[in-house]
């Protein structure tokens, strides 16, 4: 299975907002130019964003998005599920309609594709944006630290 860059830039953008929210709301532009993700395609993306309660607008001169919910309240999965659809290997094993395959009670490989479709998901919906941001921190952490004990 391969993320397209909906989903991939979807994730970016999002991490931008958690790492930016104590700054008010931010601008598309500001995303668009920390992200290097086109502001047009980036419209895109935060429509449908938007539209699952993932990030609010605010309009007006000091206008832009905020994130819909708390950091730790938005998982990579639910970005990941807004912005490219269900967690699936195989149509057959769709989470919005698993049983869709009409060979699904004998078919062999069945249980190979859900046991894909169930991992990915697994690990996708335990990491939070709030999770993103404390590796971000750690790393950030560790690299100053290591910048001052070099060998």
């Amino acid at each position: 299975m391969k993320l397209s860059t909906k989903g991939r830039y979807g994730v970016r953008a999002m991490f931008d907002l958690a790492q930016h929210m104590d700054e008010g709301p931010t601008s598309l532009k500001s995303i668009a130019e920390r992200q290097g993700i086109s502001e047009h395609y980036l419209e895109q993306l935060v429509s449908g964003l938007r539209k699952a309660g993932l990030v609010k607008s605010v309009r007006g001169a000091q206008g832009g998005y905020l994130l819909g919910r708390e950091p730790g309240m938005i998982r990579i999965g639910d970005i990941i599920r807004v912005l490219e659809g269900p967690i699936a290997p195989a149509d057959c094993v769709s989470e919005e309609n698993p049983e869709c395959c009409a060979k699904a009670e004998y078919c062999m490989t069945r249980t190979i594709w859900e046991k894909v479709r169930d991992s990915i998901a697994e690990v996708l919906d335990a990491i939070t944006l709030e999770t993103l941001l404390e590796d971000a921190n750690k790393r950030e952490t560790d690299e100053n630290f290591n910048m001052y004990y070099i060998d």
